[in-house]
């Protein structure tokens, strides 16, 4: 289920490292030479080691509290092996197998199953795994958490709250989340059989208005206060966002102290405070080397594409950053707007743009596509027979 790293397709390389010892990939200075060492006939996943674990100590040195990376952002074992080893101890799962990759990664991982809504299977599976922060958003998946776990007097329980998101990019309001009356209700139900009680919410994806996480707390100190009923954790969720073209968020250090001063003001400065990010982690830290099949006019034909690492790209109309690897831009040809199709036979495969490149691009030239490290890779499938299944660290980002 999980892309594994691939060798077969790399040739032997000639003046680079053996292995990125955080990552465990085949390292290499720059996606140049890991082209021409590559004799596959496949996209060629990138991850960038330096990048994620800068990401990841920004988070740990600014976050006001327990930094928690969303897996399921990118679960490539290499990404959990970096931010290990960059110093973060926590993560927010989803599934049993999340569970499992994250343990046989990193054993002695803090894990938070996060998601307000699991399986019987996996509630039991995670509390037999020594997991013991569990969401929830209604009566019934703190009756189903109760029952498969027999009303365990160990549980940490966290009460997923629905609130606004109206400065994201992806709004996650209507899914999940208690309204107010229902999430009083839960707190007061809950208190009883938690050892901890927190609250935990979402802002959105890709959030672009810091000022979303202080109505958020703002509202959960109303809402403590109308149950009654102490708390003793607060999880600001995930929504930290990456500089993406045509959005230009606040700076990271903006977000942290916006949530620092509202924690403050509303009282929760001294309770333990948790965090999600899972795109602000590796989305800069991973691209595609994709290769283009045909040209016809303004359409280039690649191997990767909407149902490769190119989701966004087609379903969303993101522009990622994009550069041709193998043609510098010549002054002399100047550039041009390109529009994107993928290898499947499937004509919603497409990604619009525009891109800009080079205008004298052609069959067998490169793109990197950039900022793809989250939810790019993690959404790839194998699809018509087309999948990357190679992988390997860059040390050196253009």
């Amino acid at each position: 289920m999980f892309n594994s790293v691939s060798h077969a397709h790399l040739a032997q390389p000639t003046t680079l490292p053996d292995f990125d010892r955080p990552s465990g990939l085949p390292a290499f200075n720059s996606v140049e030479e890991a082209i021409a060492a590559y004799d596959g006939d496949d996209a060629i996943h990138v991850l960038y080691p330096q990048v994620i674990a800068a990401a990841a100590e920004t988070f740990l040195s600014g976050f006001p509290g327990k930094v928690l990376y969303a897996v399921k952002a990118n679960p490539h074992p290499a990404v959990l092996r970096i931010l290990w080893s960059a110093g973060l101890r926590h993560f927010d799962v989803a599934s049993i197998r999340e569970i499992d990759l994250v343990q046989s990664v990193a054993p002695d991982a803090d894990l938070f199953l996060m998601h307000p809504i699991k399986s019987r299977k996996t509630i039991a599976h995670a509390y037999a795994q020594g997991v013991r922060h569990m969401a929830l958003d209604c009566q019934a998946e703190l009756a189903k958490i109760l029952d498969e776990t027999q009303s365990a007097d160990d549980l940490n329980l966290h009460i997923r709250l629905a609130v606004p998101s109206d400065g994201a990019a992806m709004p996650l309001a209507g899914k999940f989340g208690a309204e107010f009356n229902e999430a009083v209700d839960l707190l007061r139900t809950a208190r009883p059989f938690a050892v901890k009680l927190g609250v935990c919410f979402h802002v959105g994806s890709q959030c672009m208005d810091t000022e979303a996480y202080a109505r958020a707390l703002g509202y959960v100190r109303q809402l403590a206060d109308a149950a009654g009923v102490s708390i003793d954790s607060v999880d600001c969720g995930g929504g930290f966002p990456v500089a993406y073209p045509g959005m230009v968020p606040p700076a990271m250090g903006d977000y942290f102290a916006t949530i620092r001063e509202a924690l403050a003001e509303n009282g929760f400065a001294d309770l333990e405070i948790l965090g999600e990010p899972g795109r602000a982690l590796c989305a800069e830290g991973g691209s595609t080397l994709t290769r283009v099949e045909l040209r016809k006019g303004s359409d280039l034909y690649l191997n990767d594409g909407s149902y490769g690492s190119l989701f966004d790209a087609a379903q969303c109309s993101w522009k990622f950053p994009v550069r041709c690897v193998s043609r510098p831009t010549s002054e002399d040809q100047g550039i041009q707007a390109f529009r994107m199709f993928g290898p499947t036979c499937d004509s919603l495969d497409v990604m619009e743009g525009p891109f800009t490149l080079p205008a004298d691009i052609d069959e067998g030239d490169w793109i990197e596509v950039q900022h793809l490290g989250a939810y790019g890779q993690a959404l790839a499938t194998d699809f018509n027979g087309f999948q990357s299944e190679s992988t390997v660290a860059v040390m050196n980002r253009v």
